[in-house]
């Protein structure tokens, strides 16, 4: 069988134990082998024996019999490059790394290769394995912990699910921002509490924007800005809950995060450089 489309996925049962993904890829696609090779490198890749399924990269891997091979194709994704991330901090367990507009803090059946972990697997020396902690939106830019070995990535899993990880958050948004008080925006997401406090940094009178800063005690999805496009004060650049004609990227950072470090002890503080950081 051959695909000539843009966009396909192949699922192929392996009927021996001394085929690689790469022959029975190429024999059953348009592929080339390089590109083949390429794909299985951008995570596109996967394989299921039994109950378990895992993306597979190795290209001169044998794949034993039994086993299932998964191919995602879509051109489109696979042929983005991610934006280069900023390492703030190596802990060998950890590291923390301001990530920018666009990248992605987890990846999809159709590749990885374009997120922070990837990116991080890759790059760090010595190399070593990376597991996401916690998210950040695509469209967001900020801090982000990548866990580097399981032990941590629980300790810091944890640390998030007690909320024992302080993250503060600047935002520039449409209108001027009370500054008589910090509001606190406490309305459910999704049938889930949701808690977000917000104070004005700064205002632009000529732009009619604000500078806030946002601290919340939850984390749910696009908390931080639902909140706020409630409020009515639109994040400048949300293309999904902001004002229409808006042509900036989203301007939400992650600016800062503190936290107990669970492999040495103590409190750490982490803060987005200065160059990074949002300015009416």
């Amino acid at each position: 069988m051959t695909e000539s489309v843009s966009t396909f996925e192949l699922h192929l049962n392996i009927d021996n134990d001394n085929s690689t993904a790469v022959d029975i890829l190429a024999n059953n696609t348009s592929l080339s082998r390089q590109t083949i090779k390429q794909v299985m490198s951008k995570g596109a890749v996967w394989i299921t024996q039994g109950n378990n399924t895992r993306r597979l990269r190795r290209a001169t891997k044998k794949l034993p019999k039994d086993s299932e091979v998964h191919l995602y194709y879509d051109e489109t994704i696979l042929s983005k490059q991610p934006p280069e991330p900023l390492l703030i901090a190596d802990k060998s367990d950890y590291s923390v790394w301001f990530k920018p507009y666009g990248m992605l803090s987890q990846g999809s059946k159709w590749g990885d290769h374009c997120t922070i972990t990837r990116w991080a697997e890759q790059h760090l020396q010595p190399q070593r394995p990376a597991f996401a902690v916690h998210r950040l939106d695509r469209a967001a830019s900020g801090l982000i912990i990548v866990a580097h070995a399981k032990r941590s990535a629980a300790a810091l899993s944890q640390l998030f699910q007690d909320h024992k990880i302080e993250k503060i958050y600047h935002a520039v948004v449409h209108g001027r921002f009370p500054a008589s008080m910090k509001m606190t925006v406490d309305t459910d997401i999704d049938n889930r509490r949701a808690c977000s406090h917000i104070t004005l940094l700064e205002y632009d009178e000529q732009t009619n924007r604000s500078l806030v800063q946002i601290e919340i005690e939850t984390g749910r999805k696009h908390q931080i800005r639902r909140h706020l496009s409630e409020s009515d004060f639109p994040i400048v650049g949300d293309r999904l809950y902001g004002k229409e004609g808006d042509t900036e990227d989203l301007m939400l950072c992650a600016l800062s995060l503190t936290f107990t470090c669970p492999t040495q002890g103590g409190q750490v503080n982490y803060q987005t450089p200065e160059a990074k950081s949002l300015r009416l």
